[in-house]
């Protein structure tokens, strides 16, 4: 099979993602979101990252969301002291579901419809953090570039704070016979072809669009994020997962294997 250009990939998986939302809505979970969001010191983020973004500081500072999805997260930033907070998607669909999400909310969070390559420029060095939360990386072409473009937003003295699925993760199955058996290289480039739906509450896979998943080594993520003008301040990995449930058979074992991991990178004064 050919492989796409970036341009065909980043389209595709706009695609994707925006039939994917209605897979997400009407669920119990958003369900249980909607009712959630209503209280001012909401949060749905765990306590790795939340611990994170306070070491980092967010209270009084303005914070931008990277790939926000429904703007869950976005929404818990406020509970966390942010002054203001804007969430970027590419996927309309699901801003729009996180505009429902703010109506109920006491916060005011502003969306904006963007694919990460194109941003505005009214959003240029405009942020003191931004946040890049799990299932971002996968969906891009160019690690290196997008890195570039997390950095561009942020104030010097900014910092970039990333919470992320481990990339050594990708080399198992976790619906194989054997989900303990490396399926493939770390070192892969091509992309996963995907002909399912994004789907990441636990549900039986559904035929869906064509979307293409990228495997970036973390070396590639670290030298991307230094590529970028981005002093790197911290990074750690973890035995824990923050994927969907079907990787939580990874935790616990007697051989443990690293399942995510956050990082902290300052943009450096020009």
């Amino acid at each position: 099979m050919d492989m796409p250009s970036a341009e065909q990939a980043i389209k595709s998986n706009r695609h994707a993602w925006d039939e994917s939302a209605r897979l997400h809505k009407d669920t119990a979970t958003w369900k249980a979101t909607l009712a959630a969001v209503a209280r001012a010191d909401f949060s749905c983020l765990d306590p790795t990252i939340t611990q994170l973004l306070q070491e980092v500081g967010v209270v009084g500072k303005d914070v931008v969301q990277l790939c926000c999805n429904n703007g869950r997260e976005c929404l818990s930033l406020f509970g966390l002291g942010a002054r203001s907070v804007v969430g970027v998607d590419q996927s309309r669909e699901f801003l729009q579901q996180a505009r429902e999400l703010a109506d109920v909310s006491p916060h005011c969070p502003q969306f904006i419809e963007s694919d990460i390559h194109h941003l505005p420029e009214a959003l240029m060095g405009q942020f003191d953090v931004a946040l890049v939360t799990i299932g971002v990386l996968g969906w891009m072409p160019d690690v290196a570039l997008f890195m570039r473009h997390a950095a561009s937003v942020l104030k010097p003295g900014g910092v970039l704070v990333m919470y992320e699925t481990h990339p050594f993760l990708e080399v198992f199955d976790p619906a194989a016979v054997n989900p303990m058996l490396p399926a493939s290289s770390y070192f892969q480039r091509d992309p996963f072809v995907l002909q399912e739906s994004i789907v990441y509450e636990g549900r039986d896979v559904l035929d869906g669009p064509t979307s293409y998943w990228f495997v970036h080594t973390l070396g590639s993520v670290v030298s991307g994020a230094i590529a970028a003008q981005l002093q790197i301040g911290h990074l750690q990995e973890y035995p824990h997962s923050n994927r969907e449930e079907l990787y939580d058979q990874y935790e616990n074992q007697r051989a443990q294997l690293p399942l995510c991991f956050t990082l902290t990178a300052t943009r450096r004064s020009a």
